[in-house]
């Protein structure tokens, strides 16, 4: 292992956002949770069985691009809505109203209390960034830009394969590996040679489906048992943990 913990041969990361390089898992989660239970809600009445912040977050939305949580979470729930536009408007119960009133409200969020940055992350990829290593980012969300510059961390990173870049490319998100394909292949490196970073299960799987030659599991929330269970060859509460390995 190199002084960064990872395996010698690796020459790029490839970080996801919420949750490994940003504190703004937990914005995600609550966004996704008003949204749903005031749907929910409507629909069901007041007895209705309320958008789980943690087990429904993790198994349906975390690390999808937003329609794809959208239409995750409500087939687990057995509903069906109209797909929609991508001009309609956050009060309309399509797949795209809904989310584009989930990222109405993780806006509003973000203006309201900012955004940080984990401290052990950017001491990570600032060691990375030293050791001469290539660096991207890889977001499902349409907001990883704006993320980076609020938290100070945009100069971190050479390349940046978000939401947005996903939708001009035709690339699908996680859990299939190809945004992450196309950040290693900006960076000019095979995907044998690239680590990935992830905290979201879907995440993990892209890693292992694009046969990375590291994924490491972000644990912030204690499933670190899934995270391996999803191909995480590694797990860390930290990044900065990676630093300190010296075997």
């Amino acid at each position: 292992m190199t002084k960064l913990g990872l395996p010698d041969g690796i020459r790029a990361c490839l970080f996801d956002l919420d949750g490994v390089l940003t504190k703004t898992a937990v914005v995600h989660a609550a966004a996704w949770k008003e949204m749903f239970d005031d749907f929910l809600r409507r629909r069901d009445g007041d007895g209705f069985r309320p958008f789980d912040a943690v087990a429904d977050y993790d198994e349906y939305v975390d690390g999808r691009p937003r329609a794809d949580g959208v239409r995750s979470f409500l087939a687990s729930r057995g509903i069906g809505l109209p797909e929609g536009s991508e001009d309609d408007p956050p009060e309309k119960d399509t797949v795209q109203g809904l989310g584009r009133r989930k990222n109405d409200l993780v806006l509003e969020r973000i203006r309201k209390d900012g955004v940080e940055a984990y401290p052990g992350s950017v001491r990570f990829a600032e060691a990375v960034r030293a050791a001469g290593l290539r660096t991207a980012v890889v977001s499902s969300s349409a907001n990883c830009r704006d993320v980076l510059v609020a938290a100070g961390i945009e100069h971190l990173f050479e390349v940046r394969v978000d939401g947005v870049v996903a939708k001009e490319k035709g690339l699908p998100g996680k859990p299939h590996p190809d945004t992450f394909l196309e950040g290693a292949r900006e960076l000019g490196v095979e995907p044998d040679g690239a680590a990935v970073f992830e905290d979201a299960l879907a995440g993990m799987d892209a890693g292992r489906a694009g046969r990375f030659g590291y994924v490491v599991g972000v644990d912030r929330v204690g499933q670190a048992d899934a995270l391996r269970k999803h191909g995480a060859d590694t797990v860390v509460q930290d990044l900065a943990e990676l630093l300190e390995d010296r075997r």
